[in-house]
């Protein structure tokens, strides 16, 4: 990591943290950003939380109903060691119960760094001349695939920067996703594709729904708005509110299967969870359902950012883990992802208090898996350069069953539907048996042998864990895939 000295960057940081201003009462923001009502509830808060209050709040959230914001400010003052550990506890407790020992598992796929948008932590932004600008070609993006499946992957996310060729605009997006989805190697094939693109159009939208995404991906950086206008000089970015209204855009196009984040660093903490609430809770009023997935990145160093290796706002490693405990106790249904910007340790921490998906072996520059990572291409430093054979293994070490199940986004159990399912527990009927086979095809056509090893001996405990029911059901699962079957789901 570079190092955070230098007078220059000392000064950035300073001018920003100027221009964006302390907490104000700013009423801007749109109708479901209410930054007024935000700053009303964090002035209300004591110095110090009180406990009976605190255990209160902790015995709501274990009912698995969520909490409102005035309870989830009241978490985030939370610093007394013994009561921290209590939160850590309900935490878990809501993981275990709705998501068990699943994970996740996807890769993002990079395919242009080109942008338009003067975003000052990042390295694509359009004026940073230290980055080699590239977008992949068709058959370089089928080439970056064969080595994503060879690896054993089954779902990507596929990443560009906000602009796009000029020769084919938006169709880039559509031919890249048929792209993906056509190109096998050997067995195996990417079954499920997620984006995380430029705030669309409902037209551009109904247009990625036909061509067969499972979630589209979208970060407002910030909710607080004055810090946003200073982070977007330039672009089409700098529009707020277009940014913060692609979702309800989205679900006029068709598509319930949201995923929402911010980059923590850029503003207070605290303000930015209650902001991502207010957002989350807003589609859940108009629309019926909420964000499938909350991301909680913070911000890496970047190449040609002074910003992003002196973050304004930078998020201790304790307040990290409050902060993925206390969104797992607010939105118990809602996936969480974390992504490789953090570090193996922090990634484990992080597992058992919230986090249901994550990213492995991941490349940030357009072509990283052909060419190896290149910082010179890449939107942001990396905090975990382990391949994904590693994280399998560490994960099964853990007793964490790795997932590549895509069933859900494939048979229509999104939006209501898959609430439907999540909120009575039912989802573990498919969840449970549908990891524990893509785990089983990963070992048997992927894994090392360590791997493979660890991997059989977690299944057998997993397995004995089980009702009847539940234990039926996924070994004849398991028993056609190690008959030569592959894509088993239900």
């Amino acid at each position: 990591m570079p190092a955070r000295s230098s007078l220059c960057r000392r000064e950035t940081v300073l001018n920003v943290n100027a221009r964006a201003g302390s907490m104000d009462h700013s009423t801007q923001g749109g109708a479901f950003i209410d930054e007024r009502v935000i700053f009303q509830t964090l002035e209300g808060l004591g110095p110090v939380a009180d406990p009976v209050h605190v255990r209160e709040i902790l015995a709501k959230a274990r009912e698995l109903k969520g909490l409102n914001p005035e309870e989830v400010a009241v978490l985030t003052v939370v610093t007394d060691r013994g009561l921290l550990e209590e939160l850590f506890t309900a935490a878990r407790f809501i993981k275990e119960t709705i998501y068990g020992p699943r994970i996740v598992l996807f890769a993002p796929l990079y395919i242009s760094n080109l942008c338009h948008n003067e975003c000052l932590y990042c390295a694509f932004r359009a004026s940073n001349r230290e980055v080699h600008r590239r977008a992949l070609n068709q058959d370089e993006i089928a080439n970056e695939i064969k080595l994503l499946v060879e690896q054993g992957h089954k779902r990507v996310l596929v990443v560009s920067g906000e602009s796009y060729p000029r020769e084919d605009g938006f169709d880039y997006i559509i031919k890249s996703i048929e792209t993906v989805y056509k190109t096998r190697s050997g067995p195996g094939e990417i079954r499920r594709v997620n984006v995380n693109l430029a705030p669309c159009t409902v037209e551009q939208f109904k247009q990625l729904k036909a061509a067969g995404i499972g979630t589209f991906q979208l970060f407002q950086e910030t909710y607080h708005r004055r810090t946003y206008d200073v982070m977007h000089p330039g672009g089409r970015k700098r529009d707020y509110d277009w940014r913060v209204t692609a979702f309800d855009r989205a679900m006029r196009g068709g598509i319930d299967d949201v995923g929402m984040g911010l980059l923590f660093g850029l503003y207070d903490w605290r303000f930015e969870v209650l902001a991502l609430l207010q957002h989350a809770r807003h589609l859940e009023e108009v629309f019926g359902v909420g964000p499938h997935t909350i991301s909680v990145p913070r911000m890496e160093p970047a190449v040609g950012s002074e910003i992003a290796a002196n973050p304004p706002r930078p998020v201790s490693d304790d307040d990290f883990l409050k902060i993925v405990a206390i969104l797992r106790m607010a939105v118990p249904y809602t996936g969480m992802i974390m992504s490789t910007r953090e570090t193996p340790e922090t990634r484990r921490a992080t597992l058992a208090l919230g986090i249901s998906q994550i990213s492995a072996g991941s490349r940030t520059n357009p072509g990283g898996y052909s060419d190896g990572v290149q910082e010179t291409d890449a939107q942001f430093q990396l905090g975990d350069h382990r391949p994904l054979n590693e994280v399998i293994r560490d994960l099964a070490d853990m007793g964490y069953i790795p997932s590549f199940c895509t069933a859900c986004y494939r048979l229509g159990r999104t939006g209501h539907d898959f609430m439907e399912l999540a909120k009575p527990g039912d989802i573990k009927y498919r969840c449970d048996p549908n990891a524990l086979s893509t785990f089983l095809e990963y070992l048997l056509d992927y894994a090392s042998p360590d791997t493979v090893a660890a991997g059989e001996r977690l299944i057998e405990k997993q397995l004995a864990r089980m009702d009847d029911r539940l234990r039926r059901t996924a070994s004849k699962m398991l028993d056609k895939v190690r008959g030569g079957r592959r894509d088993v789901y239900i």
